[in-house]
């Protein structure tokens, strides 16, 4: 059953993975809330674990940078591991002027530059979403917590210094914010009739030229990590 990439035996991941980018990110998720977590895999360093969130099997793994990253663990998560359900929750960059930092959104959509779709030979554009399931449910968690989650388009783009500075021109079309993998995520779990989503917490705006730093990006977006969690507790029996 190991791959490449992957070390874990058949059965070690939970049904639902949360997935953010770094993988000091996925050791602290485990390490705070996940109750007696386990490492399962450790390839390459991605650092995945598996515990108990409220009783409920939750995994946590790395996706690295980018979306040839998140698109090989992601497709091995889905079709050898038997997840069905993975949620990003990873940084953003705000580049819509009502995103504060630390504020969180939910992916509904991911635009993207990049060719990645091109794999499956479709005579037109494929427009990658969110499984309505998941978004639905985590924005009924959010709206428990008493958290307001803008709910919208992400751009996902295959370059993080944009030579052509475009990123204000999806704003433009109304885009919240922009990462790097949402859109991969979503193509493959169409492309394996699985589920997806993105929350990301902004860490930076474009905008306004804030930003957080390294540290605070991996310890200090709780809220994200939370309604991720509280979401996969929700989908257990969905």
């Amino acid at each position: 059953m190991s791959t490449p990439h992957n070390s874990a035996k058949p059965g070690d991941f939970a049904k639902t993975v949360l997935m953010p980018g770094d993988p000091l990110r996925a050791a602290f998720i485990a390490e705070t809330f996940l109750e007696s977590p386990h490492l399962v895999n450790n390839v390459r360093g991605i650092q995945g674990y598996t515990g108990s969130y409220k009783g409920v099997p939750v995994s946590v793994m790395a996706s690295g940078m980018g979306m040839p990253s998140i698109g090989i663990y992601s497709h091995e998560l889905y079709s050898l591991y038997g997840v069905e359900n993975i949620m990003r929750i990873g940084s953003a960059g705000a580049i819509s002027e009502k995103l504060k930092l630390r504020d969180v959104v939910a992916g509904q959509g991911a635009c993207t530059n990049s060719n990645f779709a091109r794999q499956y030979g479709l005579p037109g554009t494929f427009a990658p979403i969110a499984d309505f399931t998941l978004l639905e449910t985590a924005v009924s968690a959010a709206r428990e917590m008493g958290v307001e989650m803008p709910v919208g388009n992400l751009l996902s783009s295959d370059t993080f210094y944009d030579a052509s500075k475009s990123s204000m021109k999806w704003a433009q079309m109304g885009v919240l914010a922009v990462e790097m993998e949402a859109a991969a995520l979503y193509m493959t779990a169409a492309y394996l009739g699985k589920r997806a989503l993105a929350i990301c917490s902004i860490s930076d705006s474009i905008v306004t030229g804030e930003e957080l730093s390294a540290e605070e990006r991996q310890t200090t977006f709780t809220t994200m990590m939370k309604i991720a969690l509280e979401t996969a507790v929700k989908m257990q029996d969905k």
